[in-house]
């Protein structure tokens, strides 16, 4: 379940700043199928990589992991 909120939550601030996973995996310096798959939950991430991606969105990790936000 965690990690269902936090795959729909990357792709909703994702999608709130307009960019692609492609733009996504270029700023947090990851792979662009590496995005995909955390985006369709198919995924468990790394706390690095969840500082990377959140650095990326401009948010604090923890909004990641929040249901309903």
């Amino acid at each position: 379940m965690i990690r269902e909120i936090f795959s729909k939550n990357i792709r909703k601030y994702r999608a709130n700043l307009g960019i692609s996973q492609e733009k996504l995996s270029e700023l947090c310096d990851l792979h662009q199928t590496y995005i995909s798959s955390i985006e369709c939950n198919k995924r468990n991430v790394s706390i690095d990589n969840i500082e990377k991606i959140a650095d990326a969105l401009k948010i604090e990790p923890y909004k990641l992991f929040l249901k309903d936000v």
